[in-house]
């Protein structure tokens, strides 16, 4: 419901305020209005790449001037028209409403509804403002000048009944109405960034907790966490929001959505609330249970009234509620699927141990760097590796990508290494945490940054005291966060740089021919560009393990060899005994889905000719 209200909002906002051109001298026809609003909305969606914070400074300023101009228009229509209309402030005319109406009534609360909805938009993105900031600006600022804006229209109405489709723009006195139609057009745009920064932001979260696709989330404020750009959300919402713009052609059918989608949202903050009077803030069931039904029964009367609306146009939010929750529902099931094969299917430990350091296989000189989104463990899809191909590098690197909510991480906690089974495997594990403003490039320094930890990391290990056991104790998850701020620092090898202008010097340095001919033709289609060439030596110290050395000789010469980034890219397949339902939402939904999504973002960083991709089948 409130991606849906991301897309009604602008509709509403924007061709309700270009409406007021129908009051002009020079009426504008419906079609004219309409167009003017599309080109508006198109402007509005096509700006969001540049992000709020750009202009966010011409917001409360806009959003004064509007709650001013309502208030002062409000006021001067009730002492022109009707001072007595004050009385309505009374509950008693609210009883005598509903007295003298009756079933009317009720079914009129859900356009006296669009009274109040709407101003929630300029704090629709709540994670930005303090509650005392929202609590003061409601009571003391948006609440006096709505009421006062209302009555004002109320006391006009009482003497120009003729007025009612355009009670606003008809009670705007002739010499203010042009600067209240640019503060008006101006004020919709503000809320309608609102909604989208907050659409956005719930779809950033949904993704985080796996719910929703893939999609490639732009931060553009290095400050200010919830800041982002969504470019497959955004053209979603503009084409969804031109479409109703397009196809209702009235603010009635419009707000009669609008509407209901508002009402649904508040009704469910009410019950999410009480979970949150009960579980956070640890207060007793009777106070949650009390608010609940005391909120319960206003927004019920509000919704039940809006529910009314459904055949004239309130069936849209229900659409789109129903659409997204149904895309929601098959990738969260989907990826909960995949990620339960691969942690019930981890290779166990034993059995590379069984195998033995060469793990049955021939290993090659080389460093593989095998990417899985286990962060323990080994990944079901190895033993698919070492099943199926005959050699397999010397030192492997298990490596899991990490995004956590910081703008960048430093240097010396990017990298967690730890050690997959004994030394003599030469396999390791490599977490790396990146902030949401950290650019992942495949310019080299990532292979020259992780062969660093590594090696600080052997030293490290070999420093410390041995753990008693046997052999087969537990020899994953014991991490340590190995600094790196320079290449330079390494205390553990010596760094040399030359600089060049090829573009990837571990595979120049093979002794395959079919490689470098693979290379040369790689550079002739991608222009070279000057790039470090880092070499790595062992300091001359005689005081150091032996073993520690030969494991540092063995990193070094797997470095010079060559570096692959190997991936796998599995189908997610429902098993045949499975239901109907099942498969349709595996084999047809969630395919659909991952194939059309965006890939794994560790894949945009990585060096496409030193790529490999092993494809395999979960059968979930």
């Amino acid at each position: 419901m409130v991606i849906g209200d991301g897309v009604l909002t602008p509709a509403i906002s924007v061709l309700s305020s270009v409406s007021g051109l129908q009051v002009t001298e020079k009426k504008l026809t419906n079609g004219e209005v309409l167009l003017l609003a599309c080109v508006i909305l198109v402007g509005l969606f096509a700006l969001q790449h540049f992000g709020t914070h750009r202009v966010a400074f011409m917001f409360a300023p806009i959003v004064i001037i509007w709650l001013v101009s309502i208030f002062s228009i409000g006021l001067y229509n009730i002492i022109r028209w009707n001072p007595k209309i004050v009385r309505a402030i009374s509950p008693y005319y609210v009883i005598k409403f509903f007295e003298e109406t009756g079933k009317d009534g009720w079914i009129s609360l859900g356009g006296i509804l669009l009274s109040i909805t709407g101003t929630e938009a300029m704090f629709a993105d709540l994670g930005h403002f303090t509650a005392l900031s929202i609590r003061l600006a409601f009571a003391f600022v948006i609440y006096p000048c709505l009421v006062v804006q209302y009555m004002g229209q109320a006391a006009f109405l009482s003497r120009n009944l003729k007025s009612i489709p355009n009670s606003f723009y008809d009670s705007i006195p002739g010499p203010v109405f042009w600067p209240v139609f640019v503060i008006a057009t101006l004020a919709a745009i503000v809320g309608s960034q609102a909604v989208i920064t907050a659409t956005f932001s719930i779809i950033k979260q949904c993704h985080a907790l796996g719910c929703f696709p893939r999609v490639k989330v732009v931060h553009t404020s290095k400050h200010i966490y919830g800041q982002i750009y969504i470019p497959e959300i955004n053209w979603i919402l503009m084409i969804l929001t031109l479409a109703i713009t397009i196809g209702f052609q009235d603010t009635t059918l419009i707000g009669n959505a609008y509407g209901l989608a508002c009402m649904t949202v508040m009704f469910i903050t009410a019950f999410l609330m009480a979970l949150v009077i009960t579980f956070v803030w640890q207060k007793s069931v009777l106070i949650a249970a009390t608010f609940l039904l005391f909120f319960w029964f206003i927004d019920g009367v509000y919704l039940s009234a809006a529910l009314m609306k459904v055949p004239q146009g309130g069936w849209v939010p229900l659409v789109l509620s129903v659409i997204f929750m149904m895309v929601m529902y098959i990738w969260h099931y989907g990826t909960r699927k995949k990620y339960n094969f691969d942690l019930h299917n981890k290779v166990s430990l034993k059995w590379l141990l069984g195998l033995g350091p060469s793990l049955g296989i021939v290993r090659v000189p080389g460093i593989g760097l095998i990417y899985s989104e286990l962060a323990t463990g080994v990944p079901a899809i190895f033993s698919h590796f070492v099943t199926n191909l005959p050699a397999f590098h010397k030192v492997l690197v298990f490596v899991c990508v990490k995004s956590v909510p910081v703008p960048y991480v430093s240097p010396e906690e990017r990298f967690l290494i730890g050690r997959i089974c004994p030394r003599p495997y030469r396999m390791y594990r490599c977490i790396v945490r990146y902030g949401y403003k950290d650019i992942q490039r495949d310019d080299g320094d990532f292979e020259d940054q992780l062969i660093q930890s590594i090696a600080e990391f052997i030293q490290m290990e070999a420093g410390e005291p041995q753990p008693s056991g046997s052999e087969s104790s537990s020899y994953d998850g014991r991490m340590a966060v190995i600094s790196t701020r320079s290449i330079q620092s390494s205390t553990s090898l010596i760094v040399t740089e030359i600089e060049d202008f090829s573009a990837g010097n571990s595979i120049q340095s093979s002794k395959s021919l079919t490689l470098q001919s693979l290379r040369s033709a790689y550079d002739d289609e991608n222009q070279p560009v000057r790039r470090r060439h880092v070499r790595f030596q062992l300091p001359t110290n005689p005081g150091m393990d032996v073993l520690v050395r030969e494991e540092l000789m063995d990193l070094i010469q797997a470095k010079e060899a060559g570096v692959a980034y190997i991936m796998g890219h599995s189908y997610v397949k429902a098993r045949r005994n499975s239901s109907f339902l099942k498969k349709l939402v595996i084999d047809m939904g969630y395919s659909f889905l991952r194939k059309n999504c965006r890939g794994p973002a560790v894949a945009l960083s990585i060096p496409h000719i030193n790529l490999i991709e092993v494809g395999m089948i979960y059968y979930v």
